[in-house]
């Protein structure tokens, strides 16, 4: 089964939302001079912070002390924050309304295209002490390959130069990037998150086990308990970027987890104790799953085949260098317990349909298939 580079593009681009990174030596700091704001609480920039990340960017910052200023269109949730100063603009036509401007620390939430990077480094790149944007594990030329670390190539641009979404998805991240450090040169930080996790998550992905989980009763599950998967709860995100700026780190980092390798079957026994679940987990392998087109990652969500040509590494990339600048992470049973918990508590037409999954009458129709084959279940 594998799983094509559009169609993992395309739920890239639903969730989130470069020049080769360093390797894993210890982070470099940024020279003290580059702050420009020398007297009270230390400010912040968020390009965006309405959306899943922002709002837990902005949680982060508070806590920490920073005084927050939002930029955005004000079309994504614009009822949050009331008490923020926030900037109205257009990065895309339009961002007047940060000329002059000076912060501590900028962080981009939102670039998708390299000229957006550009419209704004030109803007502020004299102003700033550290800009760090949001890219993506996306941008991975080759992610059949585990262990991919910062030094890894990043996808080429399209040829010729295109911005059609989600195709050049992870080409044009890696062009954000490598704007973003030519720009900003010592003050720039390069965040990849893998796939971003927990409450609040608009793609329900992630959500889709607990939420099952919790229904109970047999359970179609993906080829081997034993398979790795990756993810990062975002409130974890958050704190490791604002406090990574606050550093005052320079250059990429990988960002997903948890810190130590875990696997399918982990995270979906994790969901079983989180929400007391009698569920009975019958694993499908994955030549099976692809006769019945199931799909991984957006039906039988987070997995991807180990050794899928194209994607297979995507849950092995290597952490270490971000671990060892101060990635932490809270423990799986949390963020079960807090996305179901979230999830319960939005409208019953938002819960009846679901963005990710796979539907209950189609899994009951593998499962019956399964059954009646002779092929052997994963124990």
């Amino acid at each position: 089964m594998s799983v094509s580079r559009r169609y993992f593009s395309t739920c890239s681009v639903a969730g989130l939302l470069a020049a080769c990174g360093p390797d894993k030596a210890a982070p470099t700091a940024a020279p003290s001079d580059a702050t420009p704001t020398k007297k009270g609480p230390p400010t912040m920039l968020i390009l965006g912070g309405t959306g899943f990340l922002g709002p837990h960017v902005v949680a982060a910052a508070q806590e920490r002390g920073y005084t927050v200023t939002l930029f955005n269109r004000g079309k994504t949730n614009p009822h949050l924050f009331p008490k923020l100063e926030k900037l109205r603009g257009d990065r895309n036509t339009d961002v007047s309304a940060l000329e002059g401007r000076k912060f501590d620390v900028v962080v981009d939430t939102s670039a998708y295209f390299p000229r957006q990077v550009e419209a704004t480094t030109v803007v502020l790149k004299d102003n700033v002490g550290c800009y760090l944007l949001v890219s993506s594990i996306s941008v991975f030329g080759d992610m059949s390959k585990p262990g991919l670390d910062e030094s890894a190539p990043t996808a080429a641009m399209p040829q010729p130069y295109s911005e059609k979404m989600p195709d050049n998805y992870g080409p044009l991240k890696g062009g954000c990037e490598r704007s973003t450090l030519a720009a900003m040169g010592d003050h720039g930080l390069v965040i990849r998150p893998g796939l971003i996790v927990g409450p609040g998550d608009p793609t329900d992905r992630f959500t889709y086990w607990p939420v099952r989980m919790a229904n109970g009763g047999t359970v179609l599950a993906p080829n081997d308990p034993k398979d790795p998967v990756q993810f990062i709860d975002a409130r974890d995100l958050a704190a490791f970027m604002v406090d990574a700026a606050g550093k005052g780190l320079t250059g990429i980092y990988n960002a997903t987890g948890p810190a130590e390798p875990t696997s399918i079957g982990a995270l979906l026994e994790s969901c079983r104790e989180a929400t007391g679940s009698d569920a009975e987990l019958v694993w499908a392998p994955t030549p099976f799953l692809a006769e019945q087109k199931v799909a991984p990652w957006m039906q039988l969500t987070v997995w991807v085949p180990p050794d899928d040509p194209e994607f297979g590494g995507m849950g092995q990339v290597d952490i270490g260098k971000a671990v060892a600048a101060g990635l932490t992470f809270r423990p799986v049973h949390e963020t079960v317990t807090d996305t179901l918990a979230w999830w319960n508590d939005l409208p019953e037409a938002r819960r009846e349909k679901p963005r990710a999954g796979l539907a209950s009458e189609r899994e009951r129709e593998v499962l019956t298939a399964l059954a009646a084959s002779d092929v052997q279940p994963a124990a």
